[in-house]
This record gives C-alpha cells, sequence and structure tokens, in this order.
C-alpha cells in the first residue's frame, strides 16, 4: 500500500522545505480494526510526495531543483511553465500519482501532516472510500478571521443544500480517498474551484464522505494566503454548475 500526496506550490520559497521535513517524518505504521480492513495491523504505508510546481517566480525551483538532487526515491517533482492555478497542479498530480490512496497536501504550514493518520484509518478500515479533514470539528486551530469563518461555512452550507450532505468543511485542504474514487473523472477546474468540483463529482457518484477533525493553523493574506472572498462565489458557481451536468 502507498499514499500519495498531492503537493501543488506557488511561490512557498519560506515554507516549502519545512512542509516537505513535516511530510516525510510522518510515520504510517498504522493499526486499523475490522473484517473489511485493506491491510492487516499494524502496516506501514509508503509514502510518495509529488510536488507540482504551478509556475513559481520567487526561488521555489531552485529549492526543488536541490531537493531532486539530493531526495531519495520518495519524492517526485514535475513543472509548470506558467501558473494555472491550484486546479491545474492537483489535475496533473493525480495524473502523476502512483499510490492507492491519495491525499491533498498545500505548501504552506496551515495542515499539519502528523493528521494523515486519522485521514487513512477509516478508508483503511473499510468504513468509507473519502475522508476529509474538518476544520470545524473541534480540533486544535488558530482563530480564523470572521470573514474567513463566514465564507467557509456559507460554501459549506450551499454544498449541503444543492447535494443533500451534512458536511462542517467543504473547502478543506485535506480530501483523502482511494485511487479508484477518481480515476476516469473529468475533472476541469484550473483554481481553487477544484474543492468545489472535486466535492460535487465525489458527491454525485454517491460515495459517503467521512469527516474527521484536524488542526489548522491559517495564514493571513499578508503571510501569503491566496484564497480570497471571490473565490467563495466562484465555488459556489461551480457547486450548481456540477449539479446539473458532468
Amino acid at each position: 500500500m502507498r499514499l500519495s500526496i498531492i503537493m501543488p506550490v506557488y511561490n512557498e520559497i519560506g515554507t516549502l522545505e519545512e512542509i516537505v521535513r513535516r511530510v516525510r517524518a510522518v510515520d504510517l505504521t498504522l493499526n486499523v480494526d475490522g473484517s473489511n480492513a485493506m491491510l492487516e495491523s499494524p502496516m506501514k504505508l509508503e509514502k510518495e510526495i509529488i510536488i507540482v510546481d504551478d509556475g513559481s517566480t520567487d526561488g521555489t525551483r531552485e529549492i526543488l531543483s536541490r531537493m531532486q538532487t539530493d531526495a531519495a526515491v520518495d519524492l517526485r517533482v514535475i513543472y509548470h511553465e506558467r501558473n494555472g492555478g491550484k486546479g491545474a497542479a492537483l489535475r496533473t498530480g493525480f495524473e502523476e500519482a502512483s499510490g492507492s490512496i491519495f491525499v491533498v497536501q498545500d505548501a504552506d504550514l496551515e495542515y499539519n501532516p502528523r493528521d494523515y493518520v486519522s485521514l487513512l484509518v477509516p478508508i483503511l478500515e473499510g468504513r468509507t472510500d473519502v475522508v476529509y479533514g474538518s476544520r470545524f470539528l473541534g480540533g486544535p486551530r488558530a482563530a480564523m478571521s470572521l470573514s474567513h469563518t463566514l465564507g467557509n461555512k456559507g460554501v459549506t452550507w450551499f454544498t449541503n443544500l444543492l447535494y443533500g450532505t451534512v458536511l462542517t468543511d467543504m473547502e478543506t485542504c485535506y480530501k483523502c480517498f482511494r485511487r479508484d474514487v477518481i480515476a476516469g473523472m473529468p475533472l476541469y477546474s484550473e483554481r481553487f474551484e477544484i474543492e468545489a468540483e472535486l466535492t460535487a463529482k465525489i458527491l454525485k457518484r454517491d460515495y459517503s464522505i467521512f469527516e474527521t477533525p484536524i488542526s489548522y493553523n491559517g495564514r493571513k493574506f499578508h503571510e501569503g494566503k491566496k484564497l480570497t472572498w471571490r473565490d467563495g462565489f466562484t465555488a459556489i458557481a461551480t457547486l450548481i454548475k456540477y449539479r446539473f451536468r458532468d
């Protein structure tokens, strides 16, 4: 069993090396329970890190080049010549990944890779094929701004209304799923609306999304946060579009 960590990167020179170090440090020796378990307990999962540099211009590419030279076999880097957006980077990462389970990891330090265990266990125990890490289920987190909190909750509420579900955090970065969940799934989003497109198409294919609490250390715009209020409206438009088409 192998976990593919898909990491889109755009101008993250200040955090890239640390997040890769944290991902590598995670111990994926897991204990699973249940007759439907994919693994015998305990079992250590392999990791591969798929980094897609989406046209960085701040020196990130030089760091990645050095990582490739020094790295063990767990790291692969794909370069986009021009910035296409998070959706474009994720699509490339999904195509290049070889693991049986995928997880999305942002290149900043907002999400803690130690939460991988909580994301993986429900899948490995056969309880679900898709797990989202929720920032609103009581895990430790830095306080979000009011506008960011209301935006996230508003888009999630709209998702629940359209798709008849009860998610608490549709916009979370930590989306973890078996490879076959998105095998053959057409994905078109270029930017942050990829979160809405993935969720819409997962739900339309009748997969049940399991949520688990995660920690969160959100950064502010002056620290490099790229998501804006405009992306909330784009997410809503994407949810509506894929509710009625594929």
